[in-house]
């Protein structure tokens, strides 16, 4: 597709944030043009996909108004559904926790979701990398050909590196705590629980961080490890921690070690939370380009959507006049700004006690399965507070 010379609204990322906000804008009426980097929209993945129930998600962020795509999407999408968490201490101990949710297929899901923002009028164009962002004019170059388009509004939603965001200021503080790496395998010839999410905790692991397991049905599985670069022990990568966790721990590799990978997947999480600012007067960002993420559970799925759905109304509400582009920041802010503060406050708490095998013992023996969820949601009762930082205080 040849692109249009100028649009209302350019969308940079064509991911879960990227797409719902080309839909909301193409939806108002708004010209919209839809740009990704990927040959193949979906792969390759950067991520896996495990996506809460709307009850689940209504309890994550009570204040959002969700976006009807979280709501509405193929079963061919779902590799999976799952009913239960369960968390895995160091010692093997187990503690857990009801919550439906989808394992997504991330490669058809992402696919549906640039389907549905181009049904409703945007202009999607693939495998073009943006070369250049000045203001509203960007420098593209691609399979298609090198262009030069002019929009009015534009929308970042490029990841975690942010090319909108570091053309227009919108970077956050650096904080080699604030990014995990996130390093996956997708296996057949396993037989997991597939009934349960799993997450593993243990320094000798996953230090700082932790390993899951989500079953794909059947036979297959996604396994995976988050964890910051600056925990790494010396000569050490996440491939290394996933290895490990794969074919020596004592509990899960019992059920993986035999299994065979056949996908690699990795990407960067920002767990650090939102920049200070993700709006100029001609400029947003969403997603992981803005902070959208739980950092307590690493997903960052549903709200990379919210963020993206009130993107794209803030942008096309801009300029019908309705409102300064600025007010967008207040918007999502308003809608799951304290999940996100909040999560990131938690996971600062928890970053010490997960270097510690026997204080993740004891967090895991000593926090009720509600509290769990709570943790899980971004929510600090006051007595999951308490008991965290006794934790803490104890570890001098």
């Amino acid at each position: 597709m040849i692109p249009e010379r100028t649009y209302d609204i350019i969308v940079i990322g064509a991911g879960p944030a990227g797409s719902t906000a080309a839909t909301y804008a193409a939806q108002r009426g708004m010209s919209v043009l839809l740009v990704d980097k990927k040959k193949d929209i979906g792969v390759p993945l950067q991520c896996g996909g495990f996506l809460p129930h709307t009850a689940t998600l209504q309890e994550l962020v009570p204040n959002a108004e969700l976006p009807f795509t979280l709501e509405e999407y193929p079963p061919g999408c779902v590799h999976a559904t799952t009913s239960f968490q369960r968390f895995i201490a160091p010692n093997g101990t187990s503690k857990g926790f009801e919550v439906q949710g989808d394992a997504l297929d991330r490669r058809r899901f992402d696919k549906h979701l640039a389907t549905v923002a181009a049904k409703a009028g945007a202009h999607l164009l693939i495998a073009t990398n943006v070369l250049e962002v000045n203001r509203t004019r960007i420098t593209m170059d691609g399979a298609f050909g090198r262009y030069e388009v002019q929009g009015k509004v534009v929308i970042g939603a490029d990841g975690p590196n942010s090319m909108v965001a570091a053309s227009s200021g919108m970077l956050r503080e650096p904080d080699p705590m604030g990014m995990s790496t996130a390093f996956e395998y997708e296996l057949s010839g396993v037989d997991v629980d597939k009934e349960a999410v799993e997450m593993y905790f243990g320094k000798d692991y996953v230090p700082g961080g932790y390993a899951w397991v989500i079953s794909q049905g059947g036979d297959r599985a996604n396994i995976g490890v988050g964890i910051r670069e600056a925990l790494f022990a010396e000569r050490m990568c996440a491939r290394d921690y996933l290895n490990r966790f794969m074919y020596e721990h004592p509990i899960a590799s019992e059920k993986l070690r035999e299994g065979s990978i056949v996908s690699v997947i990795s990407g960067l999480v920002p767990v650090g939370g939102a920049p200070r600012i993700t709006a100029t007067k001609d400029t947003l960002i969403a997603g992981d380009a803005a902070g959208h993420l739980i950092a307590t559970n690493g997903g960052g799925i549903s709200t990379a959507m919210i963020g993206g759905k009130l993107a794209g109304e803030s942008a096309a509400d801009f300029l019908q006049g309705k409102c300064k582009l600025e007010e967008y920041d207040t918007l999502w802010r308003k809608q799951m700004g304290l999940e996100i503060r909040t999560a990131v406050h938690i996971r600062k708490l928890m970053d010490r006690l997960m270097l510690s095998d026997s204080m993740m013992n004891a967090a895991i023996k000593t926090i009720s399965p509600s509290q769990m969820k709570a943790i899980q949601c971004g929510q600090l009762p006051e007595p999951v507070k308490k008991t965290l930082q006794k934790l803490n205080m104890g570890m001098g």
